[in-house]
């Protein structure tokens, strides 16, 4: 198996890489023999797949999980002329494609430069784009997500928190999701029953609060947080918090999806912008197609192989190239979700037609029309 590793400025040198059947460029810029990271123009590692059979990807069905919701006051930043929810139980809170496109060229008029896919997500969620101060690993961003999603241990606190605010609904989209306090040790139906019984009184005030306050609740064996976020609320150009290590998990979607602690999505339920140191970006350049033997995972693990475990943290991981047409939207979702293996703030991939397929086998067809109206 041949990785053949090119460094700019540096001869070609060939060495063997275990289990990966690629052809891999890797095309990064060094200064006094250090990365560049921080820099305007994000490091760029080019990959290259052969040996290509990819199977069809399988569609992912629309789960069918009852939710309770109730009528809620969201923030601004979700107005727009469009008239395509932002999923089947948000029927009245719209696509905001229209005002996030005006927001992206008021900051690229402002740095006066061509702005990557995730500068134009994060960006196009200022609070105050007109005067927000951009610099990557420098300026803190105050930020507008469009949802917030927390898993039941944390959304405990979380709920506590909000309703001491005195607020009578959350000001965005909210959901949670009852996933992390079933234990698995014997079976799922057994192991289901037993986490009803003794975290009766959670789910209980959890379903309770979430319908006082209008956040969506899904129950105990409805689902694991991260696939319900891409089955049924992940859309391209979303910038979305969520309470759980795999939220970036939504980046298979083209959404910048971000982990973060209970106290975060209480200030984005309370309507207080949210705030990120502003990412650097590490930009991966896929080619060619992957091989049949070879998985998503591949990619990502070998991502993790050239960076560490360290290597992401403070940047968003962008992979783009025409080799990510070879990529599932599922497998895509994969190497964002492993992205938080090598500390990154979150990863994104580019809208594609295997995103489009994915959002109508869900059943969001029209997300996908607006998508791709909208997609530059």
């Amino acid at each position: 198996v041949l990785v053949r590793g090119i460094r700019a400025g540096s001869n070609e040198a060939d060495f063997d890489v275990q289990g990966i059947s690629i052809l891999l460029g890797i095309l990064t810029e060094f200064a006094d023999g250090m990365c560049q990271i921080g820099s305007e123009r994000p490091i760029d590692m080019r990959f290259q797949f052969i040996q290509i059979n990819l199977n069809d990807a399988k569609r992912a069905a629309s789960a069918a999980h009852a939710m309770r919701l109730q009528q809620r006051l969201f923030h601004a930043s979700c107005a727009t002329a469009s008239k395509v929810a932002i999923s089947k139980f948000d029927s009245s809170v719209y696509l905001p494609y229209e005002k996030l496109t005006s927001r992206i060229e008021i900051v690229k008029k402002r740095l006066n430069r061509p702005l990557t896919l995730s500068e134009k997500v994060l960006y196009s969620h200022l609070d105050d784009p007109q005067n927000q101060e951009v610099e990557r690993g420098v300026s803190y961003l105050r930020l507008r997500p469009d949802r917030v999603a927390m898993q039941d241990a944390t959304a405990q606190m979380a709920m506590l928190q909000f309703i001491s605010s005195g607020l009578k609904r959350v000001a965005v989209p909210s959901t949670i999701h009852c996933d992390h306090l079933i234990e698995a040790q014997i079976g799922g139906t057994q192991d289901l029953k037993r986490a009803k019984d003794i975290n009766a009184e959670v789910y209980k005030f959890l379903s309770t609060a979430g319908a006082k306050y209008g956040v969506g609740f899904w129950k105990p064996g409805s689902g694991i947080i991260h696939q319900i976020i891409l089955e049924n609320y992940a859309f391209p150009g979303l910038l979305m918090i969520g309470t759980d290590s795999h939220t970036p998990n939504g980046g298979g979607l083209g959404c910048l999806c971000i982990g973060v602690g209970g106290a975060d999505a209480v200030d984005v339920m309370a309507d207080i912008p949210w705030e990120l140191k502003c990412p650097n970006v590490i930009g991966v350049h896929l080619t060619g197609k992957i091989s049949g033997w070879t998985s998503p995972k591949d990619v990502i693990l070998k991502v993790a192989d050239i960076l560490t475990v360290k290597g992401g943290t403070g940047a968003i991981i962008e992979y783009h190239g025409k080799g990510v047409d070879s990529i599932s939207c599922t497998g895509m979702a994969t190497i964002c979700n492993m992205g938080a293996e090598i500390g990154a703030t979150t990863s994104i991939f580019p809208f594609n037609n295997r995103m489009a397929d994915y959002l109508k086998s869900t059943g969001r067809a029209g997300i996908a029309t607006e998508a791709t109206k909208f997609h530059s």
